[in-house]
């Protein structure tokens, strides 16, 4: 490990990586960061003072190239998502096994140790709670699937080798700002903010009592900063292997008390929506269990991370924004 501290992050572009690389840079600007993304669906192109490089990771010699000397590499690139993968299922095989094969192989080549985010779509149809990480596999889809061989390839390639972190992340939502570049995504709660500014109905999937944990992409961001500072004084003990975090927070309401709370904040803003019950086109691909507690403990106690957003609080200030904007 030189004394120069270099952390690299794939999907640099992207919604979550774009804000790890800028909270990187403004925690610890000593630090060196690098940041890479194929611009598959990330628009970011320069965050502070790093410019994102485009590579594939996919193509190993490049790849390489791009993260010689990184101490730690936070593996963000993926084809995420239910319906992407379902549409795209061989670009998912490609990015989310083969590619994150190769970054793992980096890291087994060169002792950088390596951060690896997953959803909770590896869990399937969960029936103990509250969920925690080490819950038997049983995905109910192509992306699910992706993501535990991706999981095992960390675990194995780790083993002796390296220091691992294995992040299991509940729903995303809320955006952050990039220079002048408001950076988002199409999760539930950005997707009926979207529709309620727009005074469509909220769309809500059947049965709507399907529950979900939320968490805000700057929380989730956070964590990654904590993964780094650990990884510091892991690879300088010589510690290899993997480690296993929940990423959550304390709420996992059902998807319809979402619509519910987004519709009555909208009200307070003079926006009028209805809500509509529409028939769930991933039938027989998501769980539909009503409660989706998450044990956060061990995120907590060792890396020292707390979740900072509510998700009323992150509407507020969202619905506040973009009814200024207008």
């Amino acid at each position: 490990m030189t004394d120069d501290f270099h952390v690299a992050v794939t999907g640099g572009a992207g919604y979550i990586g774009s804000r790890a690389i800028e909270r990187l840079q403004a925690t610890h600007p000593d630090w060196t960061v690098t940041g890479i993304d194929n611009f598959y669906r990330g628009d970011v192109r320069q965050v502070g003072d790093v410019e994102i490089q485009h590579v594939d990771i996919r193509e190993r010699d490049r790849l390489e190239t791009a993260l010689d000397g990184a101490d730690v590499v936070i593996h963000l690139a993926a084809v995420s998502g239910v319906d992407d993968c379902r549409n795209n299922a061989d670009l998912a095989q490609a990015v989310n096994v083969d590619g994150t094969a190769n970054v793992a192989w980096f890291c087994r080549k060169r002792g950088a140790a390596m951060a690896f985010p997953f959803s909770m779509a590896v869990l399937g149809d969960p029936d103990q709670f509250p969920i925690t990480i080490d819950q038997p596999r049983d995905p109910m889809n192509w992306y699910g699937r992706t993501k535990v061989l991706g999981e095992r390839l960390v675990e194995t390639y780790a083993d002796g080798a390296f220091p691992a972190h294995l992040f299991m992340k509940s729903n995303l939502y809320g955006d952050h700002v990039v220079g002048d570049t408001v950076v988002s995504k199409g999760t539930v709660i950005n997707f009926f903010l979207g529709r309620a500014m727009a005074g469509e109905p909220l769309t809500v999937y059947e049965p709507g009592s399907q529950a979900r944990n939320y968490i805000h992409v700057k929380d989730v961001a956070r964590a990654y900063v904590r993964s780094a500072e650990r990884f510091k004084a892991q690879l300088t003990a010589g510690e290899t292997g993997v480690e296993k975090y929940e990423i959550a927070s304390d709420q996992d309401p059902s998807v319809m008390t979402v619509a519910e709370q987004v519709q009555a904040i909208a009200t307070e803003y003079g926006i009028d929506v209805d809500i509509e019950l529409v028939e769930n086109p991933r039938a027989g691909e998501e769980t539909l269990v009503e409660q989706f507690d998450v044990d956060t403990a061990a995120a907590h106690e060792t890396l020292g991370w707390d979740t900072e957003y509510t998700v009323e609080d992150a509407v507020r200030e969202l619905f506040e924004r973009r009814t200024d904007e207008q």
